[in-house]
């Protein structure tokens, strides 16, 4: 049986098919020509046999610029596990972000209640330049971590950009989160300053941004405002932003190696403390060739995609755009709204990025009906598994437009499986692997199977090849099992369908991680957040499935008493809003006398989950 929602995938029946001539006009006819492949089936397997091959075509058809080229693409001396990608080359991604004219749209953004604006290629690399000059002045050095803790804005972008052209790595802290959990970041990442904003303007209130930064003890701040002024005083030692912009000077890039960190980005750990990503100067190259080649982007084109500079998928929105000479759509509010709509028409979007759950709003509260999105080329989803209906209902909204699924990770650089517009479209369902890439999907016993845990086959630009705290090897290929060829695998994580025809449906995740309104969590994590919680004694959160769509935070909890369940689900809310991030909702409580334990004492999610999804308590 098919969770709901997906009732009519039984038949797999095309949602949407390209024509021969459609085929012909997307990027990916340039690589198949190149690769002399007549399907895209045949042009795939091919990348996945000729992988150096690939990304040397992919580097090619981007215009990756280098300050010395690299002595090969690919360096396997060290194995599949830690491959070397462009050894020898020195570069700064940056520089590749700044290919189109200058007087060519690259942001267009717009405030709640406020009117459409435009920067341009041109102005984004003067207030890059600006950044990376004073960032110099201040006596910051390449290798040198710098956190942003903002919304994702226009100045957002330059303030990103300007790190990364100094030669020093951007760490990107999600705005959501709690002094505590900001804290934590910038202690693994070593900051060495921060860039924040000094409110987070929603809804038309003023939620606290710089005073949650200097709340943690945090660095030398520079602080932008969200208005015409700043809002409150600073502390001593801390920089307005137009102080900061003290030098007006061209950009000036500092080369750097292609294995030196551009970015630290945070992901969920199983054991409490969040993963630490290390982005390379490479990595980049992952996000701009997928954009290229599954979502279609070309130059002159509008990406929107609500999303924020601490996740992935904020910097993958932003070399997905400018590596590609299109333009990102900002729109500084929730996009849950009515007015995010009308920004997606006046922007002229061609390609709208989604997370599951905001589709789900959309539909349930009728905010865009009546709206003309005929302008939008194709959606993307990424984040949490889809509903095949309220995709299909998605596609509609643009008279019939597919989706390309996209699902991979902070550590893979984008996505491991996606959709190509190619291939016929079926909503909720993926229809290929990622370019470069293959996956397998393995029993509990290792054995091939149709549904079960996916692993990915190493190597391709943008995996990972450290964390900044925590053991790579053991994280990732320790105890993995190998492919039925011998192939070495990496452990992922998610829980992954095939089916007939050549397409893949999302199950979740098979570890302890979970995904919430799109953002990655370990159980450990929010576990440890509800210890404060009075009258709890130890808790496992689980996450489990609404019916195909957004995974459903359970927390199943020992009491020392009998606790009146609405009363500990509220204070567990409260601890999880207060400490860990006020996104995380809490659907259901359920008081238990004793966590099921293995022999070795861990606890037993994952029969927890099946008990709850055999007899939920609500």
């Amino acid at each position: 049986m098919l969770p709901p929602g997906n009732e009519r995938d039984e038949s797999l029946e095309a949602d949407w098919t390209p024509t021969p001539e459609f085929v012909a006009t997307t990027n990916l006819a340039w690589l198949m020509e190149r690769t002399r492949t007549a399907t895209y089936e045949e042009l795939h397997a091919w990348s996945v046999r000729h992988r150096a091959e690939y990304w040397g075509l992919a580097i090619e058809r981007l215009g990756v610029r280098f300050e010395r080229p690299c002595r090969a693409v690919l360096d396997l001396s060290r194995g599949v596990e830690a491959p070397q990608w462009l050894p020898g080359a020195r570069l700064n991604v940056v520089e590749s972000c700044f290919s189109a004219p200058s007087n060519s749209p690259a942001i267009i953004y717009q405030a709640e209640g406020g009117e459409l604006s435009v920067m341009k290629y041109g102005e984004l690399r003067a207030l890059t330049g600006r950044v990376a000059a004073n960032l110099r002045r201040l006596g910051y050095q390449p290798g040198d971590a710098l956190a942003i803790l903002m919304p994702m804005t226009a100045v957002a972008v330059a303030i990103y950009l300007g790190i990364v052209a100094a030669g020093c790595a951007v760490v990107g802290i999600a705005d959501s989160f709690r002094p505590r959990e900001i804290a934590t970041r910038l202690r693994i990442a070593k900051a060495a300053g921060v860039f924040t904003q000094d409110v987070l303007l929603r809804g038309g209130k003023e939620l606290p941004l710089y005073a949650n930064a200097i709340e943690t003890g945090a660095p030398r701040t520079i602080v932008v405002p969200a208005r015409e002024s700043l809002a409150l005083p600073l502390r001593a030692g801390d920089v307005a932003w137009q102080g900061f912009l003290e030098i007006d000077a061209p950009l000036e890039i500092t080369a750097r190696d292609p294995e030196d960190t551009m970015n630290v980005l945070f992901s969920s750990g199983t054991t409490g403390e969040p993963k630490a990503i290390p982005w390379t100067q490479t990595t980049p190259l992952k996000c701009a060739a997928d954009a290229h080649f599954h979502q279609d982007i070309r130059p002159g084109e509008v990406l929107v995609w609500p999303t924020n500079i601490g996740w992935m998928m904020g910097p993958w929105v932003i070399f997905g755009s400018l590596m590609n000479r299109a333009a990102m759509g900002l729109y500084y509010g929730a996009p849950t709204g009515r007015e995010f709509g009308e920004f997606v028409v006046a922007a002229k979007a061609r390609v709208l990025g989604v997370v599951p759950s905001l589709v789900r709003t959309w539909r349930n509260t009728g905010c865009m009906e009546g709206l003309d999105w005929s302008g939008i080329k194709c959606f993307t989803s990424t984040g949490e598994c889809s509903r095949a209906d309220d995709m299909r209902w998605l596609m509609q909204t643009a008279g019939g437009r597919p989706v390309i699924e996209y699902c991979g990770g902070t550590e893979i650089g984008g996505a491991y499986i996606s959709s190509v517009l190619a291939r016929p479209n079926i909503a909720g369902t993926f229809n290929t692997p990622t370019l470069g890439l293959d996956v397998m999907i393995l029993d509990e016993e290792g054995q091939p199977a149709e549904i079960g845990e996916l692993f990915v086959v190493p190597p391709s630009i943008g995996l990972s090849n450290s964390l900044l705290n925590k053991d790579h090897e053991e994280t990732y290929f320790a105890g993995a099992p190998r492919g039925p060829g011998g192939e070495t695998l990496r452990r992922h994580g998610d829980q992954m369908e095939r089916l007939p025809g050549g397409y893949w449906r999302a199950h979740g995740r098979a570890d302890d991680t979970m995904n919430l309104g799109g953002i990655k969590v370990s159980s450990a994590e929010i576990e440890q957040t509800l210890r404060a919680v009075p009258g709890v004694t130890e808790t496992a959160a689980i996450a489990v499935s609404s019916g195909g769509g957004p995974s459903l935070l359970v927390i199943y909890a020992v009491c020392s008493g009998a606790p009146e369940k609405t009363l500990l689900a509220t204070a567990m809310q409260g601890a999880i809003k207060r400490d860990l991030n006020p996104l995380f909702k809490i659907h259901d409580v359920v008081v238990i006398d004793a966590l099921p334990r293995t022999a070795s004492n861990k606890v037993m999610r994952r029969e927890l989950r099946a008990r709850y999804n055999t007899s939920p308590a609500s």
